[in-house]
This record gives structure tokens, C-alpha cells and sequence, in this order.
């Protein structure tokens, strides 16, 4: 396994084989095995361009071709921050043939965010749209100055063009039990760690998803959320399409009038979306202007979705919900085809594999009745042992039998289902986005006018929580404004700005001197219930 990442234990690996959950194959195979069956099978749309399987088999193989004779090898890592287009599948199966591990970059990400991505993996190459949604990605190359070469898909000027990377295929060696890609974390203290999924266990996360959300090759999946996400990608997403031959349909925004003109022209028969975009998506379907029936399954998570939201979804949009939990680190739990519609309503459903390993812990690490809320802790098949370079954390987040602390605070029924409740672990779960405390508040610190900065979540009906940054301030207070403004500055991703600042003259503490959060998230619950604003 590639250095710095923490293996399964041998026992563990052999039982994982043996039952068939780890298959001697690549993420890469299938694309192949459906190229040669059916190379006219379309496999990618886009709403001006299509392309088959054989069209992205061949062009993965000349990518991979392309990007072997710039310098990039098996075991080299490359960020890649492309948003939901052809080029970023094709890309992700050329590094995948190479054996040089893509590391998932958001659209959003900006300066801060890619440095940090590139310095932790090692990264030798960056891959970057020319412009996405108005943003110039190469002004963004040009200002970061990394070393190592940078990619662009559209116009390069002084980069390398994406399209231009076309050479003799190169047949690399790669061992189904190395890393095939890096995921991010949610980054609750700090900045996000990097998350190695081998073509072994991510290939059963997508598999058993697959098979959980009934996929054939006749199925028709949308990508509205960025394609780089856990979700988007592999649950089963993205790499589970095509893995059973169905469609992927890439939507290139997440707007709603635009994914459901996709849906209608594309006969779309599965999705998946954060709540707030399945809010949307419930209040434009009820108004019953556009032709949704061949909508059969839409998967709703990325945060908790509520029960009287999810009530309203299957008779508005007409077809079934999949409630869905889970995290890039592995674990995921989900509604199955045959769960009562109460059961879909209120859960977050079962975790998928047979051989998932489920604890709920209280604070002193001891099992709690069934029903009773705790820490969540898994171990299992398509469960990590480690982030990367990360040995210190590492030793913290995991059990010393190799359960990992989820941080999720959850309740588990007598039936196997879960429920959500919410988090010990210091992050904003803003409509799916997850923004880190930590790191935030290290950014707000740096501005002049802020003595002390502490982050917490504040209750939003849409977004289910947003981010109020508290203050105590250095001389004259500052406004919002410029809190948001010195954020962009420092090339802070848009859905990590606060939406509210509070001005407080000491912070409340707890008994042994720490910043007292709880205190804080009540004071700014009270406010937003009283009206105030700021």
C-alpha cells in the first residue's frame, strides 16, 4: 500500500475476501468489460455533449497515454478540482489506469483549500477547468504557483490543455489493494484530511449501494452534487452507473429548473441530493410543470433529513425516498426498497453491508442500551483504518481495535436502524457542506479588528444549520462585511463564509477555562428565535 496509509489488518483483509465483499479487481475493469460488450452504449451526457462507453474507454486509455509522458507514474498524486463534465470522468479513469491517485477537490475550493490538498497528498499535478460559473481556475494556478504541472480542461493559455493530452495507451500494474483515490473529510478540527479508499473497498461501497438502490443498466442516474463528493461519486453514484452499464447524466449546476429539464429530456430514474435541494426540488415538483415519472428512486443525505420533509417528498415528486447516512471514511446506512414508508420517514436507515460493525458508545466508551442515543463507532468492509500521513490524529479517531470514532451522535433501533441526532465533533453541517470550525476561525482570527473568534452553528429551516461567527473584537467592532471580505481575500471557499457575526465583549468558559460553545449556540438560537439580526 502506498506510504503513509494505514492498511487493514491481515485477518480482517483474508475474511473480507473470502466472503466476497473484496473482489482481485479494479475500479477501472467494468468500464472495459462494458466497452468490449457494447462500445455504442452511451454512458456520459452532458446537456450539449454525449459520449459512449467505448468513446470513454478509449479516450481514458489516451489520457492516461497523455498524462504518463508529462511525468505523472503509478503512486503519484494529482488534485483534481473539476465540476460535472465528461473530462471529469475521463480524467478519474486515466489516473486510475496509471495507478496515480486523483484527490478530489471541490468547484469551490479556493486558495487555501488546494494549497492545503497539494501539500498533504504529495500531489505532483493539478487539473482545472479554464472557467467554471465565472471563476478563472488559471488565475487560481497562476496566484497558488504550485510546483508541479497544471492541467486545464478548456483554454490552457500557458498551461497544459486537457484535450491536447492524447498519446499511445499505458498499461500500469496496479494491485486492487492500493489506493485507487483520496476523498476529503469533513475537516471538524482543522483543515480537511485525506481519506485513501482502495479499488478493494471502494469498489464494494459502490457495489452493495448499487445493488441496495435495485441499479440495473437501464437506470438513468443524475449527478447534481459535484461529482468529487463521496456521495456524487460512489453510493452508488457516478462510479456504481457505470459499473451495473447504466447512464450518467451530468448536471452541470445544482439549479433546480435546469436539473429537472435533464430529468424530463433524459427519462432520469435516480438522483441523489442534500436536503435543502430536495426542499426545492419537493416545492417546484408540486407545482406539477414538468414531466417527472420516470423519477423511481431519489436518495436523500448528506445531512439529516427531516421527518415531516420526507413525508411530503414521495407524493410530491412521485416516486420512492432513500434515506441516506454515511461519510467518505466508509459507513453507509441507508433506506432499503422494502422499509415501511414511516420507517423511511424517520430513519436513516440500515447500514448496507452484512459484515458493518456497529457501536453506539457514551462518553466513557461503554455500549448504550438499544434506543439510547451515542457516539457512533464502526468498523467494517469499506471502512478506512487511517487518514493519510496523519498517525498522531490517527491514534485518537481510532479504537485500538480499529473502530473508528465517527464523532455522529445517533441513536440504533432494535431493528438495525439508525437515527441521526446530530454531532459531538466541532463542525457546521451547512445543507451538506461541512464547515470546520477550526479552520474558520483561524481565518477570522487574522483580521485585524478580531481579539478572539470562536464558530458554532445556528439553526436555519432551510439549510438545517448555518454558521454564526462570535467575536470579541480589537478596538471598534467589525461588521460582517468585512469579516466576509477579508475571508475572500484569503481564498476562502464561498459556503464557508459566516452568514451571521455576533459581537461579544468575553466569551462565557467552562469550568476548566475552554471556550463554553454549548453557551454560544444557545445565545445565537435565542437571538434568531427573537428576530434579531446583524
Amino acid at each position: 500500500m502506498l506510504e503513509g496509509c494505514v492498511p487493514w489488518p491481515e485477518e480482517f483483509a483474508r475474511r473480507y475476501r473470502d466472503r466476497g465483499h473484496w473482489r482481485p479487481e479494479r475500479l477501472d475493469e467494468r468500464l472495459r468489460e462494458w466497452a468490449r460488450r457494447d462500445p455504442d452504449r452511451i454512458a456520459l451526457v452532458e446537456p450539449e455533449r454525449r459520449m459512449t462507453y467505448g468513446e470513454l474507454d478509449g479516450r481514458a486509455d489516451r489520457l492516461a497515454g497523455g498524462l504518463h509522458a508529462l511525468g505523472i507514474a503509478a503512486g503519484d498524486r494529482v488534485v483534481v478540482q473539476l465540476p460535472n463534465t465528461l473530462e471529469f470522468v475521463a480524467v478519474t479513469f486515466a489516473l486510475l489506469r496509471l495507478g496515480a491517485p486523483p484527490v478530489f477537490a471541490l468547484p469551490s475550493h479556493r486558495d487555501s483549500e488546494l494549497r492545503h490538498l497539494h501539500e498533504a497528498s504529495g500531489a505532483v499535478a493539478l487539473v482545472v477547468p479554464d472557467r467554471y460559473l465565472g471563476y478563472d481556475h488559471r488565475e487560481l494556478a497562476r496566484r497558488l504557483a504550485l510546483p508541479g504541472t497544471v492541467v486545464v480542461a478548456g483554454d490552457a493559455e500557458e498551461f497544459h490543455p486537457l484535450d491536447r493530452l492524447d498519446a499511445d495507451p499505458v498499461r500500469t500494474d496496479v494491485d486492487p489493494a492500493d489506493v485507487a483515490l483520496f476523498l476529503l473529510s469533513g475537516g471538524t478540527t482543522g483543515k480537511p484530511k485525506l481519506i485513501p479508499r482502495t479499488h478493494e473497498d471502494y469498489g464494494y461501497n459502490l457495489r452493495a449501494s448499487a445493488e441496495n438502490a435495485r441499479l440495473t443498466e437501464r437506470d438513468v442516474y443524475l449527478a447534481v452534487l459535484p461529482a468529487g463528493h463521496n456521495y456524487a461519486l460512489a453510493c452508488p453514484g457516478i462510479l456504481g452507473t457505470l459499473h451495473v452499464g447504466g447512464r450518467v447524466v451530468l448536471a452541470p449546476t445544482a439549479a433546480v429548473d435546469d436539473a429537472f429539464t435533464l430529468v424530463e429530456r433524459e427519462r432520469v430514474t435516480v438522483t441523489g441530493l442534500v436536503p435543502p435541494l430536495a426542499l426545492l426540488w419537493t416545492d417546484m415538483a408540486e407545482l406539477g410543470d414538468t414531466d417527472l415519472s420516470s423519477l423511481r428512486l431519489v436518495q436523500v443525505g448528506g445531512a439529516k433529513f427531516s421527518a415531516e420533509a420526507a413525508r411530503r417528498f414521495t407524493p410530491a415528486l412521485g416516486c420512492a425516498l432513500q434515506q441516506s447516512f454515511g461519510m467518505a471514511e466508509g459507513l453507509l446506512s441507508q433506506s432499503a426498497p422494502d422499509d415501511p414508508p414511516e420507517v423511511v420517514a424517520t430513519t436513516q436507515g440500515r447500514p448496507i453491508s452484512p459484515d458493518d460493525e456497529v457501536r453506539v458508545v457514551d462518553e466513557a466508551g461503554r455500549d448504550v442500551p438499544p434506543g439510547e442515543p451515542g457516539e457512533l463507532l464502526v468498523r467494517g468492509p469499506y471502512t478506512f483504518r487511517g487518514y493519510y500521513r496523519a498517525d498522531e490524529h490517527n491514534a485518537r479517531v481510532f479504537t485500538p481495535d480499529g473502530f473508528f470514532r465517527t464523532g455522529d451522535v445517533v441513536r440504533l433501533l432494535p431493528s438495525g436502524h439508525l437515527v441521526v441526532e446530530g454531532r459531538i465533533k466541532d463542525q457546521i453541517n451547512r445543507g451538506g457542506d461541512k464547515v470546520p470550525a477550526e479552520e474558520l476561525e483561524d481565518h477570522v482570527l487574522a483580521h485585524p479588528a478580531v481579539h478572539d473568534c470562536a464558530v458554532v452553528a445556528m439553526p436555519d429551516p432551510v439549510l438545517g444549520e448555518r454558521t454564526c461567527a462570535f467575536v470579541v473584537p480589537r478596538g471598534e467592532p467589525p461588521q460582517l462585511a468585512d469579516i466576509v471580505g477579508h475571508l475572500r481575500e484569503r481564498g476562502v471557499a464561498a459556503f464557508k463564509l459566516p452568514d451571521r457575526l455576533e459581537v461579544l465583549p468575553a466569551f462565557p468558559r467552562t469550568p476548566v477555562g475552554k471556550v463554553d460553545k454549548a453557551r454560544l449556540r444557545e445565545i445565537v438560537r435565542q437571538r434568531v428565535a427573537a428576530g434579531a439580526s446583524r
